[in-house]
């Protein structure tokens, strides 16, 4: 990834104004009892995170994208794999959906905070 693009933000949960400081408190987004804990500033270049109350009511509509994405992709994978069997795709869905809540939440976040951030290569300490 290349330092300045969003994707270096996004998946590397990096502040979106100076791509330095991180952005969730911890890197593992299975760490259950912190993956949604955000920094309330970045500690490189003092960007705030939470713009305004329900900021981030937004990263919703992201995180929707992000999982029907998803849905239609493993869909065809299945359909591929097994042929037409609603009863696989609904089950083998529900598993690979818990398995990337923490993930998808965190994406969403950073997804959206990064329409209204833009980098800048020299940030004021």
């Amino acid at each position: 990834m290349i330092k300045g693009t969003k994707l270096y933000s996004i998946l590397g949960n990096k502040c979106p104004r100076c791509h330095e400081g991180d952005f969730f408190i911890t890197k593992n987004p299975y760490n259950l009892k912190k993956f949604d804990k955000m920094y309330e500033r970045c500690t490189v270049c003092n960007e705030k995170f939470d713009k305004e109350p329900g900021f981030f009511y937004g990263a919703m509509y992201v995180n929707y994208a992000l999982t029907v994405a998803l849905g239609v992709g493993w869909f065809i994978l299945i359909y591929l794999m097994y042929g037409f069997d609603p009863m696989i795709y609904v089950v083998s869905f529900s598993i690979v959906l818990l398995i990337t809540i923490p993930w998808m939440f965190r994406t969403g976040r950073l997804v959206w905070i990064n329409f209204f951030v833009k980098y800048k290569k020299d940030f004021v300490k």
